[in-house]
């Protein structure tokens, strides 16, 4: 079987596997999307979700959490990773936000990457489901499960980007992120993946299977 046409079959059964599955962060809008987002490093999603739930139930909009202090936006995130570094980022974000883009998101990944701790995978995540820009986020699970299936072949996740941009039709590229996200959360597991459930197994290109 020929590289695209394997390729092609792997997206066809994922597809088929995962639909129009989305994000698991709960968001009201873009603002908060972006910040769920950011707060999601090194945390989980039912973890920021929780939290969320609090923390944009009192202050739900980017000129609300502009007016927090660091050390409050701290004490409703403590329960997650990294929480010193992202209430200072989120504070900064905020502001910026409210000031100039009236709460609203910037446009562009350019100018998102520009905010405090957001990088070109959370402009990716943020441009893809908040403004329908076709965009493929790497993360943990996508640089994962894209390399061990063969549609890409990469020792980074910007080289990972660019070959699943390659190899993966445009028009596929926001729906193929949360195809591999969950298919790597349920199926193609970092430590043992559950290889001799998988529907891929045939296609796959890991040679270390756990069959």
């Amino acid at each position: 079987m020929k590289k695209k046409e394997r390729i092609g079959r792997i997206l066809q059964i994922l597809e088929a596997e995962y639909g129009t599955t989305g994000t698991a962060l709960d968001y009201d809008s873009p603002f908060q999307l972006l910040i769920a987002t950011l707060m999601a490093a090194q945390s989980t999603d039912v973890r920021v979700n929780i939290v969320n739930k609090k923390f944009f139930g009192d202050h739900p909009r980017a000129r609300d959490v502009a007016r927090l202090s660091v050390e409050e936006i701290e004490s409703y995130i403590k329960t997650v990773g990294l929480y010193k570094t992202k209430a200072r980022n989120i504070a900064k974000t905020s502001k910026i936000l409210a000031e100039q883009y009236d709460g609203d998101i910037p446009e562009t990944r350019e100018e998102l990457e520009k905010l405090p701790g957001v990088g070109r995978k959370t402009a990716n995540v943020v441009l893809s489901i908040a403004k329908n820009v076709p965009a493929i986020a790497v993360d943990t699970h996508v640089f994962r499960v894209s390399n061990r299936l063969g549609l890409a072949s990469a020792g980074d996740v910007l080289k990972t980007e660019m070959q699943l941009m390659k190899n993966i039709p445009r028009e596929k590229w926001s729906q193929a992120h949360h195809w591999l996200i969950w298919h790597g959360r349920r199926v193609c597991k970092a430590r043992k993946p559950l290889c001799a459930g998988c529907s891929l197994l045939e296609l796959c290109s890991f040679k270390e299977k756990n069959v």
